[in-house]
């Protein structure tokens, strides 16, 4: 019988650096399967269907929903974002290790549903530092700013509730320290799984 893979959860509230660290965490383990969410919300320029997004209308969308055929989903602006079951649950099946990049809400919610699965947060060395990078960053408003400090400040606050936190101080030991929990993950025998 085929090992079964896992389920890596991985959430930050924005401007912690999360992107580039999965960037680098993905060229180091090339056998992880990165988890392509579903978006009601038009392509982009450079955007494929099926790797950038899953590119659906409203009504598939809804009717996913009413299905349960996502395993989370939220309404961002117009706009809906979920994870699909089916693509997530054949490659665990499959023996391949799956990384979800979602939000904290959504990752709690993954993990309620599916207790095998390892979930790590990732925040910043302070909310002062946080702030720095973010208006360093130079894309988004004084006001986002705000809204976005308002939202990590509560993300945080759950952060007792991941398997795993890792402070983005320093970039290069944030790497290495990720590195190190995701071979630890790698290594750890499957609990009993349901889905």
């Amino acid at each position: 019988m085929k090992k079964e893979g896992k389920l890596i959860i991985i959430s930050a509230p924005s401007g912690t650096g999360k992107t580039t660290l999965l960037k680098e965490l993905l060229k180091d383990f090339p056998s992880i399967v990165f988890s392509v969410s579903a978006t009601t919300r038009k392509p982009r320029e450079n955007e494929k269907n099926g790797i950038d997004y899953f590119f659906l209308s409203q009504n598939e969308f809804e009717e996913l929903i009413e299905k349960d055929e996502l395993l989370e989903y939220e309404k961002i602006y117009d706009y809906y974002y979920g994870t699909l079951k089916s693509f997530v649950f054949e490659n665990l099946k499959n023996g391949k290790n799956v990384m979800m990049d979602i939000d904290v809400k959504g990752a709690l919610n993954v993990k309620n549903k599916y207790p095998a699965a390892k979930t790590i947060f990732i925040v910043p060395p302070s909310l002062e530092e946080l702030e720095k990078r973010l208006k360093n960053r130079k894309s988004d408003s004084d006001e986002d700013i705000k809204k976005r400090l308002i939202r990590a400040k509560e993300e945080i606050s759950y952060k007792d509730k991941f398997d795993f936190v890792l402070i983005n101080d320093k970039l290069e030991i944030a790497k290495k320290e990720l590195k190190k929990i995701i071979k630890q993950i790698m290594e750890e025998s499957n609990e009993s799984s349901s889905y």
